[in-house]
C-alpha cells in the first residue's frame, strides 16, 4: 500500500463530483449536515479558514461498488476514478451548496427536513467586526424569509434585481463562471452610485469571491493497491468522527460490485433466524460472515492444509463464491446451535453467556450437521461449550480460539484427543463469590445449569421452561433476600453472589420480600397451600440445602450450596473443580468445600 498528498483546488474537487469522476464507496453512510453545519463550512471557506483534510482511494483496486454524490444525477454513472474514504459530509455539503444550483435538501438543528439556498451579506462579509457566520443566510426555496405564518416576508431575494439591492451574493454562482459574470454585470447596472458600487464589488471579488477560487483542499490518495483490509482499518482511523465501519459494511459494498445485496440477504436470513430461536438475536451480519469464513478456511485445511483463520482480514477476503456455497449450512449450524442451546436452557440473547461463541458452535454444527443428534457427539460438543463458558474463554480477542476450536472438536468427535479448549478450562471454586451480575458469562452458566437441573419455581412447583421463561418473567433472585442480609450486616460479596441467587418468576420474588427464609417459607406453605415436603423438593430443584436455609444459616448455606454448584459445573465440563479445600478457599468460605 502506498499513498500521495496533494492539495487540488477546491473548485476541481467540485468539479470532479460532478462528473461522476469522483464518487462513494458504497459502504458510506449517507449525507446528514444540517443547515447550521452548512452555514459554518461555507463562512469558514469564506475566510480561507483550513476544513479539514480529505481522503481519497484510487479506484480500479478494492472492488467496491460506488455510489454518486448527494444531488449528483447521471445516467449511466460513468466509473469512478477516485473514491472518498474521509470528508463526505464536507464535501457533500459543498457541493450542493456551491455547485449543484439546486436548493439543498437538509434539516433544521432539531432534525426537519427543509430546502435550503445560500447566501453571502457581502456587506457583513466586507465588515471586519461583523461575525462572519451571521454573513451566511439561508433562505427557503422559494427565496423569501416570512413570519407571522408566511404573512410577512422579511427577506426577499427571488430576484436578482432584489439581490443587487440588499447585496446578498448566491453562493451557488461561486464556481459558476458564466453565470457569476453576467451577475456582475447586472449589479453593476443597478446601481446609481456607480464609482462607489463598483469599489465595493471589487472589493467582495478581491476580499470573498476569490478565497473560494484560490481554496485548496488538503488531500491524501490511497492508491489502488491498497488491500481491503487495510480501507477498513484507515476508514476506522480516519472516521472517527462517525460511527464505526463493520465488517459486514465493506463486505456489502464489496459484494455490490458483483451484483449481490449482502444487506438484504442479511435482513431476510436474520428473520428467518429469529422467528423461532430467540437466542440467535445475538448475532449480527459481521457474526454470520465469521462463521462462513470460518468453515471455508477449515474446509481449504483439509483439501491443502491451510492454517485455519476467521480473522478481520479473513472476512474481508471472503469470496461470493465461497460465501454462496456455505451460507445455508451456516444457517442450518446456528438454528441447531439454538436448538442446543434451548436444550441447555439458554433461550434468549440476555441468558446467552457469550454471543461470541455462537461463531464456532454455528460453523461445528454446520460441518457436522446431522451427526449432533448422535448422544456421544452430543456429550463431546456440550463438554466443549460449557469448557468454554466455565473457563471463560471467550470473553477477548476469539478468533484465534475458534480456528482451533473446529477441527478440535471434529477431530475429537472422530476419535481424536480432547481440543484445547476443553483442555484449558479451569474453574476456580473463589470464583463463585465474584461472579455478583448477569454480565458474567459463568453467572450466565450457572442459571442455566439450574433451570436444566430441573429447578422448580418456589410458590408454582412449575419446571422453568422455554414456555414459562418467557410467561412468568424468570430471572434471577437472590434466595436469602437482600433486605434480610443487610439488616443482618453480612458481606455483601457473599450474599450477593451467584450462590445465593435462583432462577424465580417475577411474582414468587415479590411474595418472598425481604423477610428471613423461614418466614417466608412459612409463608408460602400457609398462603400457597404448599405442602413442607413439596416445597423442600422445590428447594432441591436448586442445589440449595434444605435445612441449612430453613434454619436460616447464612454461613452453612453458602459453603453446601457453594460445593453444590462446583458439582454442577463438573458434570457439566467433565472436569473436576481443584482448590475445593485449598486454604483460600476455606478462607473465602469459612471452611472448605466438600
Amino acid at each position: 500500500m502506498s499513498f500521495r498528498t496533494a492539495e487540488p483546488a477546491l473548485k476541481d474537487v467540485l468539479d470532479a463530483i460532478a462528473r461522476g469522476d469522483t464518487q462513494l464507496p458504497d459502504f458510506q453512510r449517507g449525507w446528514v449536515w444540517d443547515d447550521m453545519h452548512i452555514k459554518s463550512l461555507i463562512a469558514s471557506l469564506s475566510l480561507s479558514y483550513p476544513i479539514g483534510a480529505v481522503m481519497f482511494l484510487e479506484a480500479g483496486g478494492v472492488p467496491f461498488k460506488p455510489r454518486l454524490f448527494e444531488g449528483v444525477s447521471l445516467q449511466p454513472a460513468p466509473n469512478p476514478k477516485t473514491l472518498v474514504l474521509d470528508g463526505q459530509q464536507r464535501l457533500t455539503s459543498m457541493y450542493l451548496a456551491l455547485r449543484s444550483g439546486q436548493p439543498v435538501k437538509t434539516r433544521t438543528e432539531k432534525g426537519a427536513e427543509i430546502h435550503r439556498v445560500y447566501f453571502l451579506d457581502m456587506a457583513k462579509c466586507l465588515d471586519p467586526e461583523a461575525d462572519r457566520e451571521e454573513a451566511v443566510v439561508s433562505v427557503p426555496a422559494n427565496l423569501q424569509v416570512t413570519a407571522d405564518f408566511g404573512r410577512r416576508v422579511e427577506l426577499d431575494l427571488t430576484t436578482p434585481a432584489l439581490q443587487y439591492a440588499q447585496r446578498f451574493f448566491p453562493v451557488a454562482l461561486m464556481f459558476n463562471t458564466q453565470g457569476f459574470m453576467q451577475w456582475k454585470m447586472g449589479f453593476a447596472a443597478q446601481q446609481t452610485n456607480a464609482a462607489e458600487d463598483s469599489m465595493f464589488l471589487m472589493r467582495f471579488e478581491h476580499e470573498v469571491w476569490l478565497k473560494f477560487q484560490q481554496f485548496k483542499v488538503p488531500a491524501i490518495e490511497l492508491t489502488q493497491d491498497t488491500p481491503r483490509e487495510a480501507v477498513c482499518q484507515v476508514f476506522e482511523k480516519v472516521n472517527t468522527g462517525g460511527v464505526t465501519l463493520t465488517v459486514f459494511e465493506l463486505m456489502t459494498a464489496t459484494f455490490a460490485a458483483s451484483e449481490f445485496n449482502l444487506r438484504e440477504d442479511w435482513d431476510a436470513r436474520e428473520e428467518r433466524l429469529t422467528a423461532k430461536h430467540d437466542v440467535l438475536n445475538a448475532v449480527d451480519g459481521t457474526s454470520f460472515l465469521t462463521a462462513v469464513t470460518l468453515l471455508a478456511s477449515y474446509e481449504r485445511h483439509l483439501l491443502n492444509n491451510t492454517a485455519v483463520s476467521c480473522k478481520r482480514a479473513d472476512v474481508l477476503r471472503l469470496e461470493l463464491a465461497d460465501f454462496n456455497l456455505r451460507q445455508e449450512r451456516i444457517e442450518a449450524g446456528f438454528k441447531r446451535a439454538a436448538e442446543l442451546l434451548a436444550e441447555e436452557k439458554i433461550f434468549d440473547a440476555r441468558s446467552l453467556p457469550y454471543a461470541t461463541q455462537l461463531i464456532p458452535l454455528a460453523s461445528i454444527c454446520a460441518y457436522l450437521g446431522n451427526k449432533i443428534t448422535q448422544h456421544g457427539v452430543k456429550q463431546k460438543l456440550l463438554r466443549w461449550y460449557w469448557c468454554g463458558v466455565f473457563g471463560e474463554l471467550y470473553g477477548g480477542a476469539n478468533e484465534t480460539r475458534f480456528g482451533m476450536d473446529l477441527p478440535d472438536v471434529v477431530q475429537w468427535v472422530e476419535g481424536g484427543t480432547e481440543p484445547r479448549t476443553v483442555r484449558d478450562a479451569s474453574f476456580a471454586p473463589t470464583r463463585l463469590l465474584s461472579l455478583q451480575s448477569r454480565l458474567a458469562a459463568a453467572y450466565k452458566g450457572l442459571a442455566a445449569l439450574l433451570m436444566k437441573h430441573g429447578s422448580k419455581d418456589f410458590v408454582s412447583g412449575t419446571p422453568i421452561d422455554l414456555t414459562t421463561y418467557f410467561n412468568n418473567s424468570i430471572d434471577i433472585h437472590h434466595v436469602f433476600p437482600r433486605a434480610w442480609c443487610e439488616a443482618n450486616n453480612l458481606p455483601r460479596e457473599t450474599w450477593n453472589s451467584v450462590v445465593n441467587k435462583a432462577p424465580l418468576a417475577a411474582g414468587t420474588n415479590r411474595f418472598i420480600s425481604g423477610d428471613a427464609p423461614s418466614l417466608y417459607l412459612s409463608r408460602i406453605e400457609r398462603n400457597k397451600q404448599v405442602s413442607s415436603a413439596n416445597l423442600d423438593q422445590f428447594l432441591i430443584t436448586h442445589v440449595i440445602p434444605v435445612p441449612e436455609l430453613r434454619a436460616d444459616d447464612f454461613d452453612g448455606f453458602i459453603r453446601r450450596r457453594a460445593s453444590a454448584l462446583l458439582t454442577l459445573i463438573e458434570e457439566a465440563t467433565g472436569k473436576a473443580v481443584s482448590g475445593r479445600d485449598s486454604e483460600e478457599t476455606a478462607k473465602a468460605f469459612s471452611g472448605p468445600l466438600e
